[in-house]
């Protein structure tokens, strides 16, 4: 064999490209490769984890681990016929999972490299279980069996885009994992992807799944031509790496998706955190990604509802970084943001946005309650980017209780749109906290002629049920249209609240089911005039009933509100 030398030229860089950050360390090194050898006597085995008498497929987890050797072999790729990417394994040993649910046939080829790229394969079949599955993951996703669904970029919610350290990158940063969860290294502002002609292709794609009568689920990502490229993975598109940047290309084709279990520990999240991921994993054959080109075809579900996805993906060409999109099922420039608290500054609440009630009131509020309203700290805080509105047992100005009753009077005030609040509700007899709307001439007119619109409240003596209400001047009397929904979990876990206004109507939800409608004509204040916000925790009263003689505190948690129009 004719003797030949090669130089190969190694280039590592651990850099965050199109972010502005973090590091730039690299290494050129000379290698120098002799004889062109061809790998010989390739072996490849596999042991299917829980494989037994009773299991011969496996034990349901989808997981192989393979073994290959050859002599002469720098390093093994495999290809494993399930629509996923291939792997690289320098030492020839590797797990996979294969996620296509029930048992299914797999042809599995790895590919052993020699000197000067020279190589050699082998393949084995193998009939593997998977009992994994998220059903309810794929209703959302598409709407249900035998329906599509199509999703678009969030781009008025913050962090659209986002990128953070993976959990290895975090290890090594930190020590301790702190931000591995969430895009700590750079955070899209809204709309801060559209209009730029760099980077407004992003804002056009339609992301639709689709899921069959046979439980498949499926994926189509229109890009309308274009697809916004990080600069580091340019490479198939011709890019200069320069920066990122929208480039003409082919997306066309659906794609099958399978799920698989996360294998992120996410307990390792701080408590602080009120993020829990929801453990699965979205893997499109065929090389499709979501919008953004980052060389990912994995996406771990952050959160999904019937009308908004919080994805996260490794960068396929960077393990330490990590990739975050939000999606919606509402097509672009159909609405605006704006107006928004997310409370995520510790402290006080924002002055701009929140001035307070304070006191007992007339009569209790004119409801015969029996707390007292302060701004103290005890009382009302920012903290862990949730706002905290606590009502306590304790004797202060004459009463037996405190809260706090936050207002947006004269600082911000809208007519007509969509109100979205996310929210953890306090529990305890007597407890009585609401989400609701005042019409902004109330210190002229008084209630009920100013109008009363409520969003939510809920009574720690009737746990998980929620009310929709307005209130109105019906010809010098008080009059109420409300109605109810039963929600699980309302005091230990996070809701969408939101309200739909417009000129004629009023439509009050919870995690986007709609269970409240209510029609009025421009003789209502609904059809007059501004409203501003309210929050409060309340004790007793007329509806409140009555408190528990064993209550001590409790809490209403709210990550954030959002006004769009």
């Amino acid at each position: 064999m004719k003797m030949k030398n090669f130089k190969q030229l190694i280039f590592v860089c651990i850099i965050a490209l199109g972010v502005g950050l973090i590091f730039n360390s690299c290494l050129d090194e000379d290698q120098e490769f002799g004889a062109i050898i061809v790998p010989s006597n390739l072996t490849l085995s596999f042991q299917i984890v829980g494989q037994d008498a009773d299991n011969p497929n496996g034990d349901g987890s989808g997981l192989v681990n393979f073994t290959a050797s050859a002599d002469d072999a720098i390093t093994y790729r495999y290809a494993w016929g399930d629509g996923t990417e291939n792997d690289v394994a320098p030492s020839g040993n590797i797990t996979h999972r294969f996620n296509l649910t029930g048992v299914n046939t797999y042809n599995v080829t790895v590919i052993a490299s020699g000197t000067g790229g020279v190589t050699t394969s082998t393949s084995v079949t193998i009939d593997v279980f998977s009992a994994f599955d998220d059903q309810e993951a794929k209703d959302l996703l598409s709407g249900g069996a035998g329906s599509s669904k199509t999703w678009y970029l969030e781009a008025s919610e913050p962090g659209h885009l986002g990128v953070g350290p993976s959990l290895a990158l975090d290890l090594v940063i930190f020590g301790t994992p702190t931000q591995f969860y969430f895009p700590s290294f750079f955070s899209a502002v809204p709309f801060e992807k559209c209009g730029d002609p760099d980077s407004d292709c992003l804002c056009d794609d339609e992301l639709t799944f689709s899921l069959d009568a046979n439980g498949q689920l499926t994926y189509e990502l229109n890009n309308n031509g274009q697809t916004y490229f990080n600069a580091g993975h340019q490479a198939i598109v011709g890019g200069d790496g320069a920066g990122d940047l929208c480039f003409d290309f082919d997306t066309s084709g659906v794609s099958n998706v399978s799920l698989a279990p996360s294998n992120i520990d996410w307990s390792l999240i701080p408590d602080a955190s009120f993020l829990t991921p929801r453990g699965t994993v979205l893997n499109f054959s065929d090389d499709a990604f979501m919008g953004y080109y980052v060389s990912s075809s994995s996406y771990e579900i952050m959160e999904v509802t019937d009308s908004f996805l919080y994805v996260r993906t490794i960068d396929g060409n960077d393990p330490n970084l990590a990739w975050y999109h939000k999606f919606t099922t509402t097509a672009p420039n159909s609405e605006i943001l704006v107006w928004e608290d997310n409370f995520d500054v510790d402290g006080a609440p924002d002055p701009a946005n929140w001035t307070y009630d304070i006191g007992t009131g007339t009569n209790g509020w004119g409801n015969n309650e029996e707390q007292y309203y302060t701004d103290a700290a005890t009382n009302v805080i920012v903290e862990d980017g949730l706002l905290k509105i606590t009502a306590r047992a304790e004797s202060f100005m004459g009463s037996n209780y405190t809260s706090a009753r936050l207002k947006s009077e004269d600082l911000f005030e809208f007519q007509y749109g969509r109100v979205e609040i996310r929210a953890k509700l306090p529990d305890g007899g007597g407890t009585w906290p609401a989400l609701w709307m005042l019409g902004a001439n109330h210190p002229e007119v008084s209630w009920p002629a100013s109008g009363e619109m409520d969003i939510m409240e809920h009574v720690g003596n009737n746990p998980n049920v929620i009310l929709g209400t307005v209130h109105w001047d019906g010809g010098g009397f008080p009059a109420s249209f409300g109605e109810t929904t039963t929600i699980s979990n309302a005091t230990s876990e996070f809701h969408v609240y939101s309200m739909e206004w417009d000129e004629d109507s009023i439509l009050i939800s919870v995690d986007d089911d709609t269970y409240f409608s209510f029609g009025f004509d421009d003789t209502f204040p609904f059809a007059q005039q501004e409203f501003f916000f309210l929050l409060n925790i309340a004790m007793g009263g007329d509806l409140g009933g009555a408190i528990d003689p064993g209550f001590t505190e409790s809490t209403m948690e709210i990550d954030y509100i959002r006004v769009y129009q």
